[in-house]
């Protein structure tokens, strides 16, 4: 049964919109994204920010158990029902990415897809995901960031306020590879891409890659 997350991390209405969202972002090319973002995976993997477990049916079986973090309550009812259909072991359970109840070391990778531009806190975040991540252990990210591109960036810190508002805290302006690398993590893999979630939303800059904890 679902219980009910913080309230200030409650953001039904976008999470109703999401839910269509991120089908057509998946029929878009984002369940390829999603493949490319969890191949290799093995050992127990944390999930943060789970949504509503559009990627459970992506993770390979060398992956023995995954725990799907999600806030929301909307999306993780979702993710519950998913969960159950998924080949791989999925528990989903409700949290926040700045205060992950797990203990120092406890998992051999970390899946933040789409997520980190939303959290309040990155560098808190990431000080956690480090934290609960092995020695050697890998983070996995899928996020959408800011133009390198003086005007396209411009018009991203422009519209963030707003788009903040819409978009249940997500920040389309982040420079989230800068924060992985701040946050004492070394990139190992990381790929570009221009991609939109739908025909009505421009293309944004998308990263998809690999970092290794210390």
């Amino acid at each position: 049964m679902t219980t009910t997350g913080r309230k200030e991390l409650q953001h039904p209405r976008f999470a109703r919109r999401y839910l269509k969202m991120a089908v057509e972002s998946d029929r878009r090319g984002g369940a390829a994204h999603r493949d490319r973002l969890l191949a290799g995976l093995t050992g127990r993997v944390l999930e943060v920010g789970a949504g509503q477990g559009r990627n459970f049916p992506h993770y390979p079986g060398t992956v023995t158990e995954v725990v799907a973090v999600e806030p929301d309550d909307t999306l993780r009812a979702v993710a519950e029902k998913a969960a159950t259909s998924s080949a791989v072991h999925v528990t989903v359970v409700p949290g926040d990415a700045s205060e992950l109840a797990a203990e120092d070391g406890e998992f051999d990778a970390v899946v933040a897809s789409l997520v980190l531009c939303s959290v309040t806190d990155v560098s808190g975040a990431l000080t956690e995901i480090a934290r609960v991540l092995r020695p050697g252990g890998q983070l996995r990210f899928y996020e959408h960031v800011r133009s390198p591109h003086q005007w396209a960036g411009l018009l991203e810190d422009a519209i963030t306020p707003l788009w903040r508002l819409a978009g249940g805290g997500c920040h389309p302006n982040r420079n989230t590879e800068a924060a992985i690398r701040a946050a004492g993590f070394t990139v190992t893999e990381i790929d570009r891409c221009a991609f939109s979630f739908s025909p009505c939303v421009p293309n944004t800059l998308h990263i998809i890659g690999t970092a290794v904890r210390p």
